[in-house]
């Protein structure tokens, strides 16, 4: 047999192109591994439900980070694989850095040096006695030095999937066929020896991990670490949990220090207490946790054939639609200007709760009117201009008189967005 080095597809003849990946030249002769006799089959290992002790493998593992101990849903479960993806400089490595303080650890650096994480966990002033590392990315010595040492560790992290090679696999390191490969080899290594696996995995510039969604579904956990670069705001959220739920979202402010918890409802600066024209406060709730966040709105005409619309923050098609709604409903001549919205702090959401913020941000921009601060909009926007019930409005509602907002607008004192206009 021949083996695309690239990708793993077999032919039993050399193949300058490989049909599966488009590699040309990657094709090499597998190795002969035919054993002299044939092996003898085994009978499947068959088990009653009635027989597993549900508690045994679900001891949870604290890393001291509440947030992030409650979106895993209670903490890491031995033997749980965890994928946590990013795209790079976001903070991966910070947050695992004061996650793994408080857990024995093995920490398998292939991004960068032991002296670099020194340095960074100086600067973190986090204590990591227990932790171990190694910049041997070998999966082959990894796999025997967790066997080695499992009563000491809990947690192997893998920094990241992309930079492991193997010394008897033929597929090229860092390819899809490859990465499956060694992730099918620390999934077994986690689940035999009931230690925990935390794998990071690189954003391609489609926004897929590691290529197609592939390790998605072997892991058993699959955490996103989002934010905006230039501004302070993480959000990690749980794509995927076999041991919990995904409804649950943490969110931290970088800082010079390292990342830092946000308790707070609100996320957005309270220091300008005068009214912007264009500016909506905006209420929606990110799995069970109600958020306050700031909408802007700028409208200029344009001198293009087609108006520009750029959006920050949001779903860009969902905007489309408000646009098409607001020129139907409020007969507003939006063709004639470029429009730009945005989320300030860099959040970025997909909330239908925040449709009302978004269609009144855009008429105060337009009327040249600014909204008072101390006004919240609550609300989904549907084709016909109808203002409908959120998800955990009650919720919302509570939390927003807590927070001493004077005006809330919601779909029972604007049933429609033709409402909209008087009440701002």
């Amino acid at each position: 047999m021949f083996i695309c080095k690239n990708c793993g597809y077999k032919s039993v003849s050399w193949i300058g192109k490989c049909p599966e990946c488009g590699e040309w030249n990657s094709f090499e002769k597998e190795a002969d591994n035919k054993k002299s006799s044939k092996s003898k089959t085994k009978n499947i290992k068959i088990t009653k439900l009635s027989q597993i002790d549900a508690a045994q493998n679900l001891k949870r593992i604290q890393t001291g980070i509440n947030q992030v101990d409650k979106l895993l849903g209670g903490g890491i479960v031995q033997g749980e694989i965890i994928l946590l993806s990013g795209e790079p400089g976001v903070g991966k490595s910070t947050l695992l850095l004061q996650a793994v303080q408080n857990i024995d650890t093995l920490y398998i650096s292939g991004e960068e040096s032991l002296t670099q994480i020194k340095n960074r966990a100086n600067r973190l002033k986090v204590n990591l006695n227990n932790v171990l590392f190694s910049e041997d990315t070998t999966i082959e010595s990894i796999i025997e030095s967790v066997i080695d040492i499992k009563n000491k560790i809990e947690l192997l992290v893998i920094d990241s999937i992309q930079t492991l090679k193997s010394e008897k696999e033929m597929i090229k390191p860092g390819s899809i066929g490859f990465i499956k490969a060694v992730v099918n080899e620390l999934i077994k290594l986690g689940k035999e020896n009931n230690i925990a696996v935390l794998i990071i995995g690189h954003i391609t510039k489609e926004g897929n991990i590691a290529g197609p969604k592939t390790l998605e579904h072997m892991v058993d956990t699959v955490l996103s670490f989002e934010g905006d670069k230039s501004s302070e705001i993480r959000t990690l959220r749980a794509k995927k949990n076999r041991y919990g739920s995904t409804q649950n979202i943490a969110i931290f402010k970088m800082e010079s220090d390292g990342l830092k918890e946000v308790t707070s409802s609100i996320l957005f600066s309270q220091e300008n207490k005068k009214p912007v024209i264009g500016n909506a406060i905006v209420g929606l709730v990110e799995g069970k946790r109600p958020l306050f966040i700031e909408v802007q709105s700028l409208m200029v005409p344009t001198y293009l054939s087609i108006p520009r619309r750029v959006v920050k923050g949001l779903d860009y098609n969902k905007v489309q639609i408000l646009l098409a709604v607001i020129r139907k409903q409020l007969r507003i001549p939006l063709d004639k200007f470029d429009i730009y919205i945005n989320i300030v702090g860099g959040i970025k959401t997909k909330s239908t709760a925040i449709d009302l913020g978004i269609i009144a941000s855009l008429i105060s921009i337009y009327k040249n009117k600014s909204i008072d601060n101390s006004t919240v909009f609550i609300g989904e926007v549907d084709l016909l201009g109808n203002v409908r019930k959120v998800n955990l409005e009650k919720l919302l509602l509570e939390e927003s008189k807590k927070l001493k907002f004077k005006k809330i607008i919601y779909h029972k004192n604007c049933p429609e967005i033709k409402k909209l206009p008087s009440l701002i």
